[in-house]
């Protein structure tokens, strides 16, 4: 194991090797959690409480623990006695794919998911769907995804509204799924050590 490879460069740097796996890990967690629930809300015609929770309108700060990654990594290169440099390849090849996860979470993920809040916090509650269809006629009662503008020509509202927000979800999940298999494939470069 790759802790008791390292105890022999004392507490600190051990503490420090903790904190930037676990780091990892919370990283690889929440994104999959991101891609979990992007395809739950894609199935979704009613909104359970969870959902509603998660897509609550919120910075993901759960997300950006993935920062911790390169400066825990910096700080065990600084605490490694010279025995690990940043002209190693798996630091190299480690620094990159970080890049890479890094600028799609924020380029992609986040926003998307942004998105998605907005689209759930004006999505109807299940009780005030029941208070629309009882005063309206059966056919003026729209989906809940009428609430939402689309570009669409010749679409109804619900219909737009359905594929933006399977669009949006597939998105999350999709971008979260890759950058989970990068994140994955960093940790057996790490504990490789090639």
């Amino acid at each position: 194991m790759t802790l008791a490879v390292s105890s022999n460069r004392g507490p600190l740097y051990d503490t420090v090797l903790l904190a930037h796996v676990l780091a990892a890990l919370a990283s690889m967690a929440v994104v999959s959690i991101a891609g979990a629930q992007a395809l739950v809300l894609r199935r979704s015609s009613d909104l359970s409480p969870a959902v509603r929770r998660y897509y609550r309108p919120a910075v993901n700060w759960g997300g950006r623990v993935l920062f911790l990654v390169p400066v825990l990594g910096a700080t065990l290169v600084a605490l490694s006695g010279g025995a690990w440099s940043y002209g190693d390849t798996w630091i190299v090849v480690g620094l990159v794919a970080w890049a890479a996860v890094a600028l799609a979470g924020e380029l992609v993920l986040w926003p998307a998911e942004r998105r998605l809040q907005q689209l759930v916090a004006t999505w109807p509650s299940p009780t005030s769907v029941g208070a629309q269809a009882a005063a309206q006629p059966p056919e003026a009662v729209s989906a809940p995804g009428a609430l939402f503008d689309g570009p669409e020509v010749g679409l109804d509202e619900p219909e737009v509204a359905l594929r933006q927000r399977r669009a949006l979800c597939l998105r999350v999940a999709v971008t979260a799924g890759w950058m989970v298999v990068v994140l994955v494939a960093v940790a057996v470069v790490m504990v490789a050590k090639p």
